[in-house]
C-alpha cells in the first residue's frame, strides 16, 4: 500500500471507534464528505468491505473489525513513541487528553491547569467531562480524574485532592415549605434534584454515614439533570434538595442563598485521584500536567 494511504488507515480507526462519519471528521479537521470518499478508496484499494453504512451509524463488518483489532494497538504505539521524542526537548509539548468527572474538572483541573498553559505556550490540554466510568485505555486518554473508589485496576494513580464531603443543600424558600429532613429516611416525602448516571443510566444514590453506620437512599422528585451545575442551579431556584459537593456549594452556604441539612450524616469521603495505564510512556508533558495537578489550588 503506498505510504500516503496510512492517513486513510489511521481515519478509518476513528471512524470505526466513533461508529460516526460526523464524529470522527470533527476529531480529523476534515469534512464529512472527504472522510466518506477517503474509506470508499480504502475500501475499492483493499478489495474488501470494511464499513457497514446505515442512515444514523456506522459500524464495522467482520473484515473491518479484525483490521481495527489489528491496526488501532499498532498506531497507538507509534504515536507513544513520537510522544517520547518530546523528552528531548527542555519544554513540554503536545497534547494531553483527559477525562473527568464535572466537578473535577472544574473546582480542580481547570484552576490548576490554566496557569500551566500560560507558562508553556506549545502544551495543549484537551479535557472531557464525563460522569461515567470512561476507559481511558480504549478511548485514547493519557489521565483519568476519579474518586478513589472508582479507580480501574492496573492503573497508576495519585491523590490529588484532600478528602471531600457531600452536603444536602436547598433554598430557603424550600424550608419555608417545607420541614428539613432530620434522618436520611426523611427524604422519601422531599422533592430532591437528581442526577442520572451515564454508565448505568440509573440515578446516583445519596451516600450517608454515620458512627460507623453507612446508608444508601434512593431519593425521588420532579428534576433530573446530567451535570452537577444544573442540579446546583435548580436547588438555588428552590426546585428541591439537592447532594453536592461541599466545594461547589460553600460559598452559597456562607452567603445564605443554600441552606444544609442532615451535616451529621455527611462525612468526609476518600478524594480524588489521577491516574493513567501502568504501561503509558510518562513523556516530559505528562509529567508536567501531573505534578501541577498535584500542587497547590490557584485562587478561582
Amino acid at each position: 500500500m503506498p505510504r500516503e494511504n496510512l492517513n486513510d488507515l489511521q481515519a478509518f480507526v476513528h471512524v470505526a471507534r466513533e461508529g460516526s462519519f460526523t464524529r470522527a471528521a470533527a476529531q480529523l479537521g476534515v469534512s464529512q464528505s472527504a472522510l466518506s470518499h477517503a474509506m470508499r478508496g480504502l475500501e475499492e484499494r483493499l478489495g474488501v468491505r470494511l464499513l457497514t453504512r446505515t442512515t444514523r451509524s456506522v459500524s464495522t463488518t467482520e473484515a473491518g473489525a479484525s483490521l481495527l483489532a489489528t491496526l488501532a494497538p499498532r498506531l497507538a504505539e507509534i504515536e507513544h513513541e513520537l510522544a517520547a521524542l518530546a523528552e528531548y526537548r527542555d519544554r513540554p509539548a503536545g497534547t494531553i487528553r483527559i477525562n473527568a468527572t464535572g466537578h473535577a474538572a472544574e473546582y480542580l483541573a481547570w484552576p490548576r491547569l490554566a496557569p500551566l498553559l500560560q507558562r508553556f505556550p506549545d502544551l495543549k490540554i484537551e479535557l472531557t467531562t464525563d460522569y461515567g466510568l470512561a476507559d481511558i485505555v480504549a478511548e485514547r486518554y493519557d489521565i483519568g480524574i476519579r474518586l478513589g473508589e472508582r479507580l480501574a485496576r492496573d492503573m497508576i494513580a495519585v491523590p490529588i485532592s484532600p478528602p471531600l464531603r457531600m452536603r444536602v443543600v436547598g433554598a430557603p424558600g424550600y424550608f419555608r415549605q417545607h420541614a428539613a429532613p432530620a434522618h436520611p429516611h426523611d427524604l422519601a416525602s422531599h422533592n430532591c434534584i437528581t442526577l442520572r448516571l451515564p454508565t448505568h443510566g440509573g440515578l446516583m444514590p445519596w451516600d450517608f454515614g454515620q458512627d460507623g453506620h453507612e446508608l444508601s437512599v434512593r431519593v425521588s422528585g420532579q428534576w433530573t439533570f446530567n451535570t452537577m451545575g444544573m442540579t446546583r442551579s435548580a436547588a438555588l431556584a428552590g426546585s428541591g434538595l439537592a447532594w453536592l459537593p461541599e466545594d461547589q456549594v460553600l460559598p452559597m452556604l456562607d452567603d445564605g442563598r443554600l441552606q444544609s441539612v442532615l451535616d451529621d450524616w455527611c462525612p468526609p469521603f476518600d478524594g480524588y485521584y489521577a491516574y493513567y495505564p501502568s504501561r503509558h510512556h510518562v513523556t516530559l508533558a505528562m509529567r508536567t500536567v501531573l505534578d501541577a495537578l498535584r500542587g497547590p489550588m490557584m485562587d478561582r
